[in-house]
């Protein structure tokens, strides 16, 4: 029997461009960035070599009742909001619960809760330690949130792979969707470590940009004066469906899911594989392949590009390897020069922005592109751009560390 097809009937995002999917897209096509100066006092307490993030543009808290927002880590309200933004979209679908799953991600989970309940534990004392710690800092907390909040049965399952795990779990949903595991899914990711420890961590690896006196102009992939990424937040969620229940029900249908693949590297933790023969160049060859296209369908990619030295020119190289001169002819986004790198949600933002592209055939704007560097040849759209007519494919790439690779390939419903 034949696998399923797959739909996009749902798009939701809380981000640090906007509270919804729609006010996301149009400050990205506006370009508008989400970085600013972070307002914490223990920013200057710390004495951080960085002191901006693209965090929120609405704070969670403002969104959630207080109940909801004091059990919930700020990942998981994150994730919660973009789901329900999903989840309205989609129309509510009616679903059995038991044919309705989620599958989710994050690159590290609670460190908000974990990190302020050791606070508590040395000043305070166990007896204080608050008795949500747990369930608010496990990775899988975001997950459970959406299932409960939906009634979901079929599974909540939760990947962990650092920069590529929404983008590793919307694989995932895909591959669930075909084995008939469920008709409904719940996908996508969450992220929320703006936090003094992080930013620490990231910038004593030289992997964030220390652009203080203007942090809107970071974020630059691409462009010679690269400098590192910035730190992002948020979260993003796609309703996936089988296409016969989409039609049955009379749903909208955003865009179709043809493939996805997921490799890693073997090769080092936190640097890339710099083979241009390697396993991302073959993770693109293999989504290409689950999709049943070449790379001359291709018309589109939303980038991992996350404005680093190393990791731009990477990618870049794997691309060109898989596309050849036929790389010249497909228009690039890197949309974290406008939304940070979101780690874990990175994928989900980006796979939001690759379905918002083929609706609307409108390929997102990278901004920050001045100086483009003379090593990576491309056709990176800095304005919004057209895109053709007729049946568009477009990839979505993620890469993490510990070399997780990640690629979804989309197409015009």
């Amino acid at each position: 029997m034949a696998a399923p097809d797959v739909v996009v009937t749902g798009i939701g995002a809380f981000s640090p461009l906007g509270g919804n999917a729609q006010d996301t897209w149009t400050a990205l096509l506006a370009g508008e960035s989400g970085a600013r100066t972070l307002p914490y006092p223990w920013v200057e307490e710390l004495q951080l070599p960085v002191t901006f993030a693209a965090t929120t543009k609405v704070d969670p808290s403002e969104v959630l009742d207080r109940i909801e927002a004091k059990r919930l880590d700020r990942g998981a309200q994150h994730a919660l909001l973009a789901a329900r933004d999903a989840w309205a979209d989609a129309g509510a679908p009616e679903v059995d619960p038991t044919r309705l799953g989620v599958d989710w991600a994050t690159g590290i989970g609670g460190v908000w809760t974990l990190l302020s309940a050791w606070d508590t534990l040395k000043e305070k004392g166990p007896r204080r330690v608050p008795p949500m710690t747990v369930p608010m800092l496990m990775p899988n907390a975001a997950a459970a949130a959406i299932e409960m909040e939906f009634k979901a049965r079929a599974g909540a399952r939760t990947v962990v792979s650092a920069c590529a795990s929404s983008n590793e779990a919307i694989g995932n949903a895909l591959d669930h969707l075909r084995l008939g595991y469920a008709d409904v899914i719940i996908t996508g990711g969450t992220e929320a470590s703006v936090h003094g420890l992080p930013i620490a961590a990231f910038a004593q690896m030289q992997a964030l940009s220390k652009r203080n006196d203007a942090p809107e102009l970071a974020s630059r992939p691409y462009d010679s004066g690269r400098d590192g990424f910035v730190l992002g937040e948020g979260a993003a969620a796609l309703i996936l469906e089988r296409e016969d229940h989409a039609r049955a029900r009379g749903a909208k249908i955003y865009a179709r899911v043809l493939g996805g693949a997921v490799t890693s590297d073997a090769f080092h933790i936190s640097a890339p594989d710099p083979n241009p023969d390697g396993s991302v160049p073959r993770t693109m060859r293999l989504a290409l392949e689950d999709a049943g296209i070449s790379a001359t369908d291709v018309a589109h990619i939303n980038a991992h590009a996350t404005s680093t030295p190393v990791g731009d020119i990477a990618e870049y190289k794997s691309m060109r390897a898989v596309f050849g001169d036929r790389l010249d002819e497909v228009v690039v986004s890197a949309t974290k020069a406008a939304t940070g790198h979101l780690l874990g949600a990175a994928g989900a933002i980006e796979a939001v922005f690759t379905v918002k592209a083929l609706l609307e055939r409108t390929a997102p704007p990278t901004i920050n592109l001045t100086d483009p560097d003379p090593d990576i040849v491309l056709d990176v759209a800095t304005a919004p751009r057209p895109l053709p007519a007729g049946d568009v494919v477009a990839l979505s790439n993620s890469f993490g560390f510990g070399g997780h690779n990640a690629v979804t390939v989309f197409a015009t419903a």
